[in-house]
């Protein structure tokens, strides 16, 4: 069984991520941008989240309806781009813990090399989102998937802007079990590892870098 790869193709993602990509974007609006997309695909990636009724009063009567029935949510922004795009899941999902994995791409090599991770000591009991802009050659992904797999994470989500084939490949031979959401998915990689067209390198974007 491989990965189910959920591409968001809602008008309003699609535009705002037009504009993401466009190298005349500035840091300010960029960032805003992210946190708008991210929002949006929070909207998507929660549908199959489950409900459970319950009674209340409203000003004119006693009602059914229906709140979320506890599961519990995680979300784990990969160092450092990943963090451009936490705010605006926060927005929708306030309750949420946040963990941390710091992962960096070798650039001789392109292989993921650990250096942080903050995990919210119940992780093993969350439903976990994986927020990474770019899934390029899928290395830090995969890092970082098989890092929470082994500390006990049974439900695990990979959200990305832009992914290329050869991550999608990656995640979808290294954790089969882990569905890949996604606003586009772009045409491969260069050879320096980027993803063409892409939009650059997130966290220098994000955070006006070089």
């Amino acid at each position: 069984m491989l990965a189910k790869v959920h591409r968001f193709d809602h008008p309003l993602i699609q535009h705002k991520l037009t504009y993401i990509r466009d190298k005349n974007t500035g840091t300010k609006e960029f960032r805003e941008l992210v946190n708008e997309v991210a929002m949006l695909m929070a909207y998507e990636i929660t549908r199959d989240l489950p409900l459970e009724p319950v009674e209340i009063e409203t000003p004119v009567a006693r009602a059914t309806s229906y709140v979320l029935s506890g599961r519990k949510l995680g979300l784990i922004p990969i160092l450092r781009a990943g963090l451009g795009m936490v705010d605006g899941m926060l927005r929708l999902i306030p309750a949420a813990k946040v963990g941390h994995v710091g992962v960096y791409r070798d650039p001789k090599t392109l292989e993921p090399v650990e250096y942080y991770v903050k995990l919210p000591p119940d992780t093993h009991e969350r439903d976990l989102i994986v927020i990474d802009p770019m899934l390029a050659t899928g290395g830090s992904a995969s890092a970082t998937l098989s890092l929470l797999k082994a500390k006990g994470a049974r439900s695990i989500k990979l959200m990305c802007l832009i992914a290329a084939p050869e991550g999608i490949a990656k995640i979808e031979k290294n954790h089969p079990d882990v569905d890949i959401y996604v606003a586009a998915v772009d045409e491969r990689l260069n050879e320096h590892g980027y993803i063409v067209p892409g939009l650059g390198d997130a966290g220098d974007r994000l955070f006006g870098t070089k």
